[in-house]
């Protein structure tokens, strides 16, 4: 059998449009594209190819890591096409692989199709910026977008905390320093508390996973820093409460008023498979913190944030299942994707079928009951 490259296999990754290419034993190479799986015409891996493709690409250090923890991460260029963020790790004793291609371009707002008033947001001296959504909904290259257009248009000092680093960044009008936790610092909140004594204006950390990063990241957004964050949560009333119950009992009073004080907007997002053609759509649900929102947050009134939402709408807020149904109703998504990623299924299906109604279409597939709805 002819031996596997794994040139070709990111080559074809790149032409084919996928989004991640999947090494596992006893499956051909596997590619993401447009949401979807779709094998490579090529032989089935076995145990020798997927350790010699692994050894081909893998730094000794992650190999190292990889022998004594049974997984690692890392990134790595690829010529001029792209990075691939890469996840090595055992299964069943095997070497397994995913790797994720990260597009060297850096997309504007209007492609992403992000809200115009994020503009305004990027160029605020302080405050906290969170972008949310599940694994793979495209936050990083929401947030490199962000970065590079206040590296565009501001003198500005960035320091972005990633693991690993995704996007490489050109200094342009500001200047960038790009940190990445394991190589060149130990945690995220190490670097967040580093951070403050370097004369930063904005702050990209790439994930408030603990309690100590969040804590960082709220004292850096109060001292007088824009700080830009991730977290894996739905929805923007969703990610407020997970940020204070992250805290003890006891703090969450103080952390509800410092929320309310220094956050500025949550964009939570996810991308649905196009219902024509290849690619994807962003669906966004978009939260300003004006007033009346950081009231609710401080008074812990979380619950009535939707509604405050959806009578923002002239500083371009939206609730996430609004901008679904407009992307479904404009025939850009299918009426399966618009109920998969909706928070209020039950209420989107009566709709999709009232329109099929009045348009006289059939529904474009079979649902059971919808969980939760």
């Amino acid at each position: 059998m002819a031996m596997l490259h794994i040139d070709r296999l990111l080559e074809a990754c790149i032409k084919m449009g996928g989004s991640d290419l999947h090494l596992v034993v006893g499956r051909p190479p596997v590619l993401r594209i447009g949401g979807h799986l779709r094998s490579l015409d090529t032989k089935v891996l076995g145990p020798d190819d997927t350790t010699s493709l692994m050894k081909s690409i893998t730094p000794e250090k992650n190999q190292q890591e990889l022998q004594e923890g049974g997984t690692t991460d890392y990134g790595f260029a690829f010529g001029d096409a792209g990075r691939f963020r890469t996840s090595v790790f055992r299964q069943k004793g095997n070497i397994s692989m995913v790797l994720r291609l990260i597009p060297s371009d850096l997309l504007s707002f209007d492609t992403i199709g992000l809200p115009k008033i994020c503009a305004a947001l990027c160029r605020r001296p302080r405050g906290l910026f969170l972008v949310t959504g599940p694994t793979g909904s495209g936050k990083t290259t929401t947030l490199a977008s962000m970065i590079d257009f206040i590296n565009e248009s501001m003198d500005h000092h960035i320091i972005t905390v990633e693991e690993p680093i995704e996007y490489y960044h050109n200094h342009k009008k500001s200047i960038i320093n790009q940190r990445e936790v394991g190589l060149d610092v130990p945690s995220f909140s190490e670097a967040l508390r580093r951070a403050l004594r370097q004369d930063p204006d904005v702050i990209l950390v790439g994930e408030l996973r603990d309690l100590e990063t969040i804590e960082a990241a709220i004292t850096a957004a109060e001292t007088g820093h824009l700080v830009f964050g991730t977290l894996h949560t739905t929805g923007c009333q969703g990610t407020i409460t997970r940020l204070i119950d992250a805290f003890p009992v006891n703090q969450q009073e103080q952390i509800r008023v410092q929320l309310s004080t220094n956050l500025i907007a949550v964009l939570s997002q996810t991308l649905c498979p196009l219902k024509v053609g290849k690619g994807r759509a962003a669906a966004f649900e978009f939260m300003v913190v004006t007033p009346a929102i950081a009231n609710l947050i401080r008074e812990n009134k979380t619950y009535r944030i939707e509604s405050s939402i959806q009578t923002g709408k002239k500083l371009g807020m939206q609730l996430l299942d609004d901008h679904l149904w407009e992307l479904y109703d404009a025939g850009k998504i299918s009426k399966t994707e618009l109920l998969d990623k909706a928070r209020n299924p039950g209420v989107m299906r009566e709709k999709a079928d009232a329109k099929d109604k009045r348009e006289g279409t059939e529904s474009d597939g079979n649902y059971g009951p919808i969980i939760g709805s």
